[in-house]
């Protein structure tokens, strides 16, 4: 037992567990329609399109998260405003921006000769320096997103599965897309300061594609995907702490290894519902996920 629950006796171990559910709750909310609608690509973009904001309020003497915030606010523009040409797929907009923003933070780290952006602290977060300001801002940070999904919840369930048909319920797709992304935002700019932006999709999309073989509604994939976010967490500390491995990254892991373990579950459950004979207990309903009507 001293081995399971010596190493959360620590202040700073429990502060970084707290921190890790705070952020699997964020990136459940916004992670659930990043799987649903097929957006990881611009998630990623997103996040190393913080970089030219996280350098310059480095270099400045300015707050990071602000820097972050406003960088990723505008590659989420850049996004929806290119994203209208019909010259060019979307994939082809995001990646040319995700580029051009990367590069531009490249460059002015380069300039620095002291380069006092921690790139290693930006790429792979400490988990282990959660403040007691990080867990409050975590917190408002949630409940925002928890406004948004509540109220953008009929319209991102329309743009999801039909954005046609969203249109012709008068739910404004563009600005339900609008709201989207800034959720995703929030997400981003909220985790990396925890997890990093290379291992922030660990929380962000490893949770909720764990649980959409086993939920038919959106509301819970999102409770499912928080729950299996705060576990891996505490896996993680733990393996970390015992085998002095990264903290961020080790949650990261722990959260890949449990999409591994739901598919390959999910393979097991389907292959015996095709081999059983077939009775009413095995027809299963089609997914359910809130379609408006």
């Amino acid at each position: 037992m001293e081995w399971l629950m010596g190493p959360f006796e620590v202040t700073f171990v429990q502060r970084a567990l707290w921190g890790g559910v705070l952020v699997s709750s964020i990136c459940a909310l916004a992670g659930t329609w990043v799987v649903l609608r097929g957006m990881a690509f611009l998630g990623d973009a997103m996040s190393h399109g913080m970089l030219p904001g996280i350098a310059l309020a480095s270099l400045l003497g300015g707050n990071l998260l602000i820097g972050a915030a406003v960088s990723a606010g505008v590659m989420a523009l850049g996004v929806s405003v290119v994203g209208r040409s019909p010259r060019l797929s979307q994939d082809t907009s995001i990646g040319l921006l995700f580029v051009g923003m990367l590069s531009l933070g490249v460059i002015v780290v380069s300039r620095s000769e002291s380069f006092a952006v921690d790139l290693t602290g930006f790429l792979f977060g400490d988990v282990l320096a959660v403040r007691p300001a990080d867990l409050a801002y975590l917190g408002g940070a949630l409940a925002v997103a928890l406004v948004v999904s509540v109220l953008g919840y009929r319209p991102f369930v329309a743009l999801a599965f039909d954005e046609r048909k969203a249109h012709t319920l008068g739910l404004r797709p563009r600005l339900a897309h609008a709201a989207l992304l800034a959720l995703l935002t929030l997400a981003i700019v909220a985790s990396f300061h925890v997890v990093g932006t290379l291992l922030v999709f660990g929380l962000l999309i490893a949770p909720p594609a764990a649980m959409l073989p086993w939920a038919r509604r959106i509301p819970v994939i999102m409770a499912g995907a928080a729950c299996l976010g705060a576990s891996a967490t505490f896996v993680g500390l733990l393996l970390s702490w015992h085998l002095r491995t990264a903290a961020g990254a080790s949650i990261a892991a722990a959260a890949v290894v449990q999409f591994l373990l739901s598919t390959a579950a999910s393979g097991l459950h389907r292959r015996r519902l095709r081999s059983a004979p077939p009775t009413p207990t095995t027809d299963r309903p089609p997914m359910e996920y809130g379609h408006p009507s």
